[in-house]
């Protein structure tokens, strides 16, 4: 299944995705894509999409706003430096064990919702990643197969960041990565049966028209099952939580001299299976 919610910020409804021009409403059956839903499990959804598929109750989209597909989760983690080429670009080595860290859950917002650029920034970048949405309490997993039994799919993000707050400040990078719209996320959620193996999708992020990322999965340091067991290590996964599991080469700090996102830009990424956003940058009033 592809999960989406749409509609205006804030009044969001569950559907379901058929195709690029059909979808399920389930918002009678669904009160929303949140921990509560996730906790119950997708088996009963799938049935009820099916039954109305069958019945022709599917509808059109008309424009409606994209919101993520998934409300505001308990915790936003991340993965930093999860692919080679982009510790390279950072100067620094690639981690022998993941780096984790937080970002505000209010930083979630729609696929093609408009990016501010905080007050103060100089240095606002972009970063194309894989989202994990967790589907079951997770703690102490043992095995790789109970870490993939508790993702309940796969979600393309942005996770935007600003490098001064992040670099400069002191402290953890929370503070480059928690201003509102800095986790662009969706279209969609796409279940693990629907999207299939993880290991090699290719990803890629274009500002301005101009090719600035591309990347695969297949090149990731920690895979998601990996990171989600041993996450679960540290803290209990909740229902609902999103992980942001890295970025390849290509983000702005890299270049020579830096290239970071200014009022006006416009960013275009995407990841095979999982759909693309479309973001402008304005200024934060």
């Amino acid at each position: 299944m592809r999960l989406m919610r749409i509609g205006a910020a804030g009044a969001e409804r569950p559907v379901v995705a058929i195709d690029d021009e059909t979808y399920i409403d389930v918002s009678d059956v669904v009160a929303d894509f949140d921990g509560s839903f996730f906790a119950a499990g997708l088996d009963g959804l799938a049935a009820t999409v099916a039954d109305r598929v069958a019945a022709g109750a599917a509808r059109r989209f008309a424009g409606e706003r994209v919101g993520a597909p998934i409300a505001r989760p308990h915790q936003i983690l991340c993965v930093g430096l999860n692919y080679a080429d982009h510790a390279a670009e950072s100067g620094q080595e690639p981690p022998a064990e993941p780096i984790v860290f937080t970002k505000a859950p209010n930083t979630l917002v729609g696929p093609d919702d408009d990016v501010h650029i905080p007050r103060g920034s100089s240095a606002t970048d972009w970063e194309v990643e894989l989202g994990v949405v967790i589907g079951a309490r997770a703690h102490y997993l043992e095995s790789d197969e109970e870490a993939r039994a508790a993702i309940a799919g796969y979600v393309l993000v942005n996770d935007v960041s600003e490098r001064d707050f992040q670099l400069r400040h002191g402290g953890q990078w929370v503070k480059g990565k928690s201003a509102p719209t800095f986790n662009p996320c969706g279209p969609w959620l796409v279940t693990p049966d629907e999207l299939g193996e993880v290991d090699d999708l290719g990803m890629w992020l274009d500002v301005n028209g101009q090719r600035r990322q591309t990347g695969s999965t297949a090149h990731m340091l920690f895979d998601p099952v990996f990171v989600v067991r041993y996450l679960s290590r540290f803290m209990a996964l909740e229902p609902g939580d999103l992980i942001n599991t890295g970025t390849p080469a290509g983000v702005g700090m890299g270049f020579d001299p830096p290239v970071y996102l200014r009022p006006g830009d416009r960013m275009e990424l995407g990841i095979d299976g999982l759909g693309r956003q479309r973001q402008s940058v304005v200024a934060t009033p």
